[in-house]
């Protein structure tokens, strides 16, 4: 519980670090006749010490995007389309040009992305578009300046430093980009005071050794990739209760869809239900009433899937219903299996809701489906949620190894 005398930390609204380590009073604007587009992933939007925000700050004619996928992004379309001042991508990579023996010789439209080496290679799989323009690299002429965040290799440089060296290119005028580098000293300066004083003070002494770092979701999820498998299935679902039939028919499987992560492979099939259709049915998993009355038996979807699946596979499944009814109804899958919604439920610590509705609520809606009917949507979905728990387990890894 908090002290009733304790009072928040007072936070600059502008570059939204606390005052005390405020670096505002440094920045000196620069002008620039380029463009500079940051797409900053949403995780390095959190990091106090990042340097996008404060190289929009030192730049007019910037903009800052915070987010993973942008190909439908109208803002950045916007910023894209000058054709006076054509896009390029500050990014390294075989095909990249050497900004500083080949510079473009006219105005561009500047694309950096911010974030970690992890979390930039994030970026550029997920926006084709952003990937497919021409490419510009660098060697910084000089070690970095970011003394307190370790770089994977001394010839990396944080965002601000590589814009201070690219635009004094672009511009030819490398002598006023050094302005950039104010309040990038003044942030570290206060930085490393800050954990001085943390470290000589008796309250940082007295503290219990700090805690190892936790991995936020389940190992596996970074171990065995290749062998993950998403499952969706649907069912012929009489109501418990049927006052009008006067009946009771247990869930029955009628469609059943999976998709491999590691090869993209997509298996479908649908089952002629034995029980009557229920009223619902058709209209609740998107399929007609004819194409599941004249699917085949559901011998022959657990032939075909006896045949797709393997042993090693890990069935990945939003809740349990799904692998439930699949072995319920006579089919068998593998023992290992991961239940995605339980993983989010307990990564975030907090109840998730339904997959449709989480998935909006981590901004992970496909626009496509994988196969036919509602399961096609939901499997898309549940690959989705997949991805982002991969990615976050990747990078509990990737910092466990820097540790």
């Amino acid at each position: 519980m908090l002290s009733p005398d304790f009072e928040p930390r007072s936070v600059c609204p502008r570059c939204r670090r606390p005052e005390r380590v405020c670096y505002c009073k440094h920045i000196v604007p620069v002008n620039t006749a380029s463009r500079v587009v940051l797409l900053q992933h949403p995780r390095e939007r959190d990091m106090a010490i990042g340097t996008a925000r404060m190289a929009s700050l030192c730049l007019p004619n910037s903009e800052l995007h915070v987010g993973v996928n942008f190909e439908s992004s109208k803002d950045l379309d916007r910023a894209l389309s000058n054709p006076e001042m054509p896009a390029v991508l500050l990014y390294p990579g075989k095909e990249s040009i050497d900004v500083m023996k080949e510079p473009p010789g006219h105005a561009v439209t500047l694309v950096v992305v911010d974030g970690t080496w992890w979390q930039a290679k994030k970026l550029i799989r997920s926006n084709p578009r952003i990937a497919a323009l021409p490419r510009y690299a660098f060697v910084p002429p000089r070690p970095s300046e970011y003394r307190i965040r370790k770089e994977p290799d001394e010839e990396y440089v944080s965002t601000i430093e590589a814009l201070v060296h690219v635009l004094g290119v672009l511009e030819n005028d490398r002598e006023s980009f050094e302005a950039l580098l104010v309040p990038f000293r003044a942030m570290i300066d206060a930085q490393i005071s800050c954990e001085k004083e943390l470290r000589d003070s008796r309250h940082r002494k007295n503290r219990p050794t700090k805690r190892p770092y936790r991995a936020r979701v389940p190992k596996i999820l970074a171990e065995r990739i290749a062998d993950f498998v998403c499952v969706v299935g649907e069912a012929n679902a009489w109501p418990y209760k049927d006052k009008d039939h006067n009946t009771e028919y247990p869930d029955e499987l009628v469609h059943w869809v999976a998709h491999r992560l590691s090869t993209g492979e997509t298996f479908e099939c649908l089952a002629r239900p034995r029980n009557p259709l229920a009223p619902r049915t058709s209209s609740n998993v998107d399929i007609s009433a004819a194409d599941l009355e004249g699917a085949e038996p559901l011998g022959e979807m657990f032939a075909a899937w006896n045949a797709f699946v393997k042993p090693s596979d890990v069935i990945c499944a939003w809740g349990h219903y799904a692998p439930a009814l699949f072995r319920k109804s006579g089919g068998e899958i593998p023992d290992a299996r991961l239940d995605l919604r339980q993983i989010a439920r307990d990564h975030l610590k907090r109840k998730v809701g339904t997959l449709e509705l989480f998935c909006q609520s981590v901004n992970r809606v496909p626009t496509s489906s994988l196969t036919r009917g509602r399961a096609g949507k939901r499997l898309a979905q549940t690959v989705g949620i997949l991805r982002m728990l991969v990615e976050i387990a990747q990078e509990d890894a990737e910092r466990m190894r820097e540790l």
